[in-house]
């Protein structure tokens, strides 16, 4: 009897290692799995125009529709969202060009025309008024949206957003990009641990073979993100001469030590927003949301509550 249960111990505790020798993809799969669980989340897919769209949803009450940045995907949200879903319907997109959602190589995939297919998705989501949060790229993607359909959105979420191409302090990402280099082209694993460090104060753990997996895919979408960073990374992307027409509450929220975009950014949106609040984190970089989930969620759920 106890021969049997030792056998069956240590077989269990080879499942693991087998799975990451023999199928990595599946040891990732199920670590995301658990991680979008314990935010009560679940993925589902629809289809809008040409794009196939991956997201993830869950929760009740009014809904939160969550926009990712650049290179990244919906579940940079995750550890954020399982603080929301106990009040409110939270659903997190892979936006067309990235995550799990199609990529067409010829399609546009400029600010103007990612933040069109966003309302093509809340349609097929029946999404008729909802608050939108975005980080970086997916800032600036919802701040547009905010501009184009103003009846929709409930209030807005810019976390570090992009949109501002001059800010009173140019970023570190700026003189590099002055200097023809850009971190968040990645080529090599060691391209990735660098882009890493740029994008954090304290980086989040993943699981190694997570790590490694995200590396792969960044460094597969290289060519692919050079072509949608040329799109967006241009004047025609500002989302500042129309700040004024944001008439929704805003919330303004910042990592102080981003070294993408500068915290002084933030002067720019303030002036130009007509009901703006704005929070700054101390000792936190371009992704407040995965650097110091639960701070962000305080933020966040206090703006929300406070227009209640």
């Amino acid at each position: 009897m106890k021969k049997t249960l030792l056998i069956v111990i240590v077989a269990l505790l080879l499942v693991p290692v087998v799975l990451y020798l023999a199928a990595p993809e599946l040891l990732v799969g199920l670590a995301i799995d658990l991680e979008r669980k314990s935010a009560g989340l679940s993925k589902g897919s629809i289809v809008v125009g040409d794009h196939t769209v991956v997201y993830l949803e869950g929760g009740e009450g009014e809904t939160i529709l969550l926009v990712h940045g650049f290179g990244a995907n919906k579940d940079n949200w995750n550890r954020l969202a399982k603080y929301l879903t106990p009040s409110f319907h939270v659903v997190a997109v892979d936006l067309p060009g990235f995550g799990e959602s199609t990529k067409i190589q010829d399609a546009s995939y400029t600010i103007a025309a990612q933040a069109e297919r966003l309302d093509n998705i809340a349609k097929a989501l029946s999404l008729e008024s909802f608050h939108v949060a975005g980080n970086s790229m997916g800032g600036n993607i919802a701040g547009r949206y905010a501009v184009r359909f103003p009846d929709k959105v409930l209030t807005l979420g810019l976390f570090n957003a992009a949109g501002v191409p001059h800010c009173p302090e140019k970023s570190e990402m700026a003189q590099l990009m002055e200097r023809g280099e850009n971190p968040l082209l990645v080529e090599t694993p060691e391209d990735f641990d660098a882009m890493i460090k740029f994008a954090f104060v304290k980086p989040p753990w993943f699981p190694g073979i997570v790590k490694k997996m995200m590396a792969h895919e960044w460094a597969q979408s290289r060519a692919f993100n050079e072509k949608v960073f040329s799109e967006i990374h241009t004047e025609a992307s500002s989302l500042v001469p129309d700040l004024p027409k944001i008439w929704t509450r805003t919330l303004i929220l910042w990592g102080d030590t981003d070294r993408l975009l500068d915290v002084s950014c933030t002067e720019v949106l303030e002036k130009g927003l007509p009901s703006s609040t704005t929070v700054i984190m101390k000792d936190c970089g371009h992704v407040p949301m995965m650097e110091r989930p639960e701070e962000t969620a305080q933020h966040y759920l206090g703006f929300l509550q406070a227009g209640s």
